[in-house]
């Protein structure tokens, strides 16, 4: 049993949903620790206090945009200062600052030095390799800032393997990978597969331009005994449901839960994951639905020279597509046509062994209550 610890998790979106931040934030309380979340809502839609299945969230109320470049800097300091400000009002409710990605943990460092507490920095994307909109000098000076503070926190957590190349040189005294599994799948509702008898292919997640949501819509478009189940939310939200519209073997339902997202994913053939890998932090991809697919056996689809790849290479989850290609695209939807009942359910087993023998969420939680007990 982990030790009653106070812990405060630190997140720049408003956590709604976040299935990270909730999935941590929901063990260690799990497991008796005193959990509250504080993050930014950028365009005050949602209440400013809130909870998760029982922990208190406080959102911070700061106008803002996601991405805009430097244009956004002003607005990103804003959010630093009020969240400091924050931390130094409420430093008797806390032990452990969670911070979440760079845009959170230069507060908790400077709340770490004035009030004495314990930092967590928890990486979800390495954040110069992230914000491409940044003149290119100022995001190597971040980067370089950014891998100097590692060494100021008490413990970092990365999300893959492959990612201790982004930090190459600058780890941490603790060091814990937390890969992006999905807990408790045995308690999700899934639903029962309908009377389409082809491949179904499933996406549910970012509607963005580097996700190669319009190369699936045209190959489908082209394959009738395909059927695509696509959800989401994101700049391309517009331009997806005007190019599924009328089309028979696409249905697109918007912006869902997490736990929908999920359930989609577990009842499709095979799930579609493709980052491009011409954006730097791509390359690093630890993507979830990756996990949410093989956690119920099913295989996926990635591009190459994403990382993604490499695990889905070497423990057989699928298949590699170089990034854009319609026609390597239809050659695996092909493929998987053809396969067999037998051979579906055999690729079904392995993909759920591997899961529950390498990538479970219960080996994951495992992993966050040992670094949080040796704090």
């Amino acid at each position: 049993m982990l030790e009653p610890k106070r812990v405060v998790f630190l997140r720049s979106n408003p956590v709604a949903p976040d299935p990270r931040v909730e999935k941590e934030a929901t063990a260690l309380a799990k497991h008796g620790c005193d959990v509250s979340i504080v993050c930014w809502d950028r365009k005050a839609e949602f209440p400013p206090k809130d909870d998760y299945e029982g922990i208190p969230i406080m959102r911070i109320q700061l106008r803002g945009q996601y991405g805009g470049g430097t244009k956004s800097l002003c607005k990103a300091i804003g959010w630093n200062w009020r969240l400091f400000l924050w931390l130094v009002r409420n430093r008797k409710s806390y032990d452990i600052i969670h911070a979440c990605d760079f845009d959170t943990v230069i507060p908790a460092l400077v709340a770490k030095s004035f009030c004495g507490k314990k930092v967590v920095y928890d990486i979800f994307d390495f954040y110069a390799d992230m914000v491409l909109t940044l003149p290119r000098w100022l995001r190597r000076v971040i980067r370089f800032f950014d891998l100097h503070l590692m060494r100021k926190t008490d413990a970092v957590i990365i999300c893959d393997d492959a990612r201790k190349d982004q930090i190459k040189g600058f780890s941490p005294g603790k060091l814990v990978v937390i890969y992006n599994s999905i807990p408790e799948i045995e308690n999700l509702v899934i639903p029962k597969r309908d009377c389409f008898n082809g491949l179904k292919v499933g996406y549910a997640g970012n509607l963005a331009p580097d996700r190669g949501i319009f190369t699936l819509i045209n190959v489908v478009k082209q394959m009738p005994q395909v059927h695509l189940d696509i959800a989401g939310s994101g700049r391309l939200k517009d331009d997806v449901l005007s190019a599924v519209k009328g089309v028979g073997n696409i249905k697109f339902y918007g912006t869902i839960p997490f736990k929908d997202a999920i359930a989609l994913h577990a009842s499709s053939d095979v799930v579609y994951a493709v980052y491009d890998p011409s954006i730097p932090n791509n390359r690093y991809a630890s993507a979830n639905k990756l996990f949410e697919a093989i956690a119920f056996g099913k295989p996926v689809i990635v591009a190459r020279n994403t990382n993604m790849d490499e695990l889905v290479e070497k423990y057989n989850l699928g298949f590699v597509v170089d990034y854009g290609s319609e026609k390597q695209l239809m050659e695996v939807l092909s493929r998987l046509l053809a396969m067999s009942p037998v051979e579906r359910q055999n690729t079904y087993r392995h993909n759920a062994d591997v899961y529950r023998e390498l990538f479970s969420w219960d080996k994951m939680e495992e992993r966050l209550l040992d670094l949080y007990e040796s704090i």
